[in-house]
């Protein structure tokens, strides 16, 4: 049986200020200080550096989910983070996430092995698997958590 990984989209699979970047100085101004709010921003984002390379290597000995929290009051976030999924990583049976996609501000209540997340944040640290903190000094990257969750 292969252990679980759940994933947390924003600033670990995907590059959040990609999305920032593609917008116009209006709406910046506009959603200043929330702007995870922006209708239709989770749509413009990149992926994380290595993080398409990475998934594909950890499917092969990992079962994998993506475990992500949307805005409460961006109903298109939502949406835009399955439509993200499906063009990165296709909406095919073969599909590392098909029909793998959880949104959760309580990340916790999900049971698995590994959580591959940023922060802390709704429920992360509370999880009762390992908490692998992308963007930390020992998981700074994808290889360095490819590498980790490899050798394990």
């Amino acid at each position: 049986m292969k252990k679980i990984i759940y994933i947390d989209m924003d600033n670990v699979l995907v590059d959040f200020q990609t999305g920032i970047d593609r917008l116009d100085e209006k709406t910046r101004l506009e959603f200043e200080n929330n702007l995870d709010d922006v209708p239709g921003i989770f749509g413009l984002m990149d992926p994380m550096p290595g993080a398409l390379e990475a998934v594909q290597k950890l499917s092969e000995h990992f079962d994998l989910y993506v475990l992500s929290t949307a805005p409460w009051k961006n109903h298109s976030a939502w949406t835009d983070k399955a439509k993200w999924i499906q063009k990165y990583f296709g909406d095919h049976k073969e599909s590392p996430f098909y029909k793998r996609l959880i949104i959760s501000h309580h990340k916790n209540l999900n049971h698995g092995d590994f959580l591959i997340d940023d922060r802390e944040k709704n429920g992360a640290k509370d999880f009762t698997g390992e908490l692998i903190r992308f963007g930390s000094v020992e998981f700074e990257n994808w290889k360095s958590v490819t590498d980790y969750l490899l050798n394990k």
